[in-house]
């Protein structure tokens, strides 16, 4: 008899939700991970009396308690909403391209186009045409997701073959004119990982009304406290976990998965294997060659490792309102249009990049120390640049990119450097280090038109190894966590069919 019933590589969103899923359904589990504390991008880090938030700026699909999301309502089911206190933030988020904009869009739709139509008066009937489309596309998105194959067609969802496969640039061009106005509206390509031109309609819509319909949300005590709730279900219903505890093979026999052997020789056997890390790593670094389908060296060679980050996390010895802070929320950019901003992305330079600052202690005062701030910037990088920087620059470089961003700040916040109390800097290289991940890649592979949706694979070409995570879906907090529910539930329905 096999050890357990599935083995769950990785403790990352994806990974943690699997293995809590499958332990509530009555599974033995066990769920493995390198590092010594469960989340992958959920978690934090102590620097002096700031315990700093790694990666959560918005949590989408919470929904409220009467009127849950679909995250909440996976988050209920697996025991963990009622151990968190939730905070709702009351926007989407400021842009401000200087000159030119400084726009806060609140998060509902009245409130989002009436701010969009004050600041772009000459456009206000295509802003209502546009949000009309958007809200008439989901409505037909959801039917599609509830309807079999054979009864999908153009005729009863034109509007779904009609924008499905374009890209989000190609569609606010169809409704816009004025490029500030495209720039605001396609603001969630940061999100997504590439730029408006390439990423799908339905990608960054799903994302914005995601945000308006269900409300962004962050959570006191910051994205730990999540993945401690969600490793604390594992436990409740069974399941075992081992910390620093790399995995250095997958057993593979007749094309099936039987186990793996961990970093310290210990095998674990079980007939299911869910890997929430990447698929690079998974079949080239785990797997034997003569293991290895030829379909899966294929799809990985379609695809392209995607966007990492640069990073700084600084506390501030005052209250954000202090140093200029409003929102919580803030997007800068150097011009309008985003191609010149995806270009920046594979320069090392931070100089002209569109950048996010956010600032959690005006929803939350009590996120940091009295009377302090807890401030993240983040400008999207891609990893080769760095991995290339010869190793004697690396420091000289991470600093001066850090300055320059510091800079533009400062030009922002007047003040804001000499309230620097704390302050880390993150490039690709740390995310590696700490991921694992590819280039560092925070959202998994670059997700264009054609690597989206229905072109998404959970199940690998392996029985019985399945994915979970941002290698194999949608990026983000949401979309990572539901995936591993989803990917659970795959499992557990498998199982019940091999019993009967």
């Amino acid at each position: 008899m096999p050890d357990y019933d599935v083995i769950v590589i990785g403790a990352g969103n994806g990974g943690l939700t699997s293995s809590a899923m499958l332990a509530k359904g009555g599974k033995r589990v066990l769920l493995i991970e390198k590092h010594n504390v469960p989340g992958g991008c959920a978690t934090s880090f102590r620097r002096g009396r700031f315990e700093f938030e790694v990666a959560l700026h918005q949590l989408s699909g919470m929904g409220s308690q009467e009127k849950p999301g679909p995250l909440r309502s996976i988050l209920r089911e697996l025991e963990v909403e009622e151990k968190i206190d939730w905070v709702w933030m009351h926007n989407l988020y400021r842009m401000v391209l200087p000159g030119r904009f400084d726009i806060t869009l609140p998060a509902n739709k009245e409130g989002a186009i009436s701010a969009l139509q004050s600041n772009f008066p000459a456009e206000k009937e295509n802003i209502k045409n546009f949000f009309d489309l958007v809200y008439s596309y989901i409505v037909e998105w959801f039917k599609i997701t509830q309807t079999k194959q054979d009864d999908i067609s153009r005729e009863k969802f034109p509007l779904y073959f009609k924008y499905h496969l374009k890209t989000a640039q190609e569609v606010v061009e169809e409704f816009f004119t004025d490029q500030n106005l495209q720039t605001v509206i396609n603001f969630y390509w940061c999100y997504l990982g590439v730029p408006p031109k390439k990423i799908a309609f339905e990608a960054m819509i799903l994302c914005l009304f995601a945000y308006i319909e269900f409300k962004p949300y962050h959570l006191k005590g910051g994205s730990q406290m999540m993945s401690a709730a969600l490793t604390e279900t594992l436990r409740k219903y069974g399941g075992d976990v081992r910390f620093n505890t790399p995995v250095e093979s997958i057993i593979v026999k007749d094309n099936r998965v039987c186990g793996v052997v961990a970093g310290d020789g210990e095998r674990y056997t079980a007939p299911y294997i869910v890997s929430n890390i990447s698929p690079v790593h998974t079949y080239v670094n785990l797997m034997d060659p003569s293991d290895i389908p030829p379909e899966a060296l294929y799809n990985l060679g379609s695809n392209r490792i995607g966007v990492s980050a640069f990073i700084l996390y600084i506390g501030l010895d005052c209250p954000p309102r202090e140093v200029g802070f409003t929102e919580s929320m803030n997007v800068f950019c150097s011009e309008a249009g985003l191609d010149e901003g995806f270009l920046g992305l594979k320069t090392i330079d931070t100089e002209k990049d569109p950048f996010i600052v956010s600032c959690y202690n005006l929803d939350d005062p009590h996120f940091s120390p009295e009377g302090t701030s807890q401030v993240a910037v983040v400008c999207l990088k891609y990893g080769e640049p760095w991995i290339e920087l010869p190793p004697e620059q690396y420091h000289e470089t991470k600093y001066r990119c850090a300055d320059t961003l510091l800079r533009r700040i400062e030009s922002q916040f007047p003040g804001f450097r000499e309230h620097i109390e704390e302050i880390e800097a993150a490039t690709p290289i740390t995310c590696m280090r700490y991921l694992g991940h590819p280039g560092g890649a925070i959202y998994g592979f670059d997700k264009e038109v054609k690597d989206t949706g229905y072109f998404f694979q959970t199940r690998s070409h392996v029985q019985g190894l399945y994915f979970a995570g941002t290698w194999t879906g949608w990026d983000g907090f949401q979309p990572t966590l539901s995936s591993g529910y989803s990917t659970a539930r795959k499992i557990l329905k498998q199982m019940s069919m091999e019993v009967k």
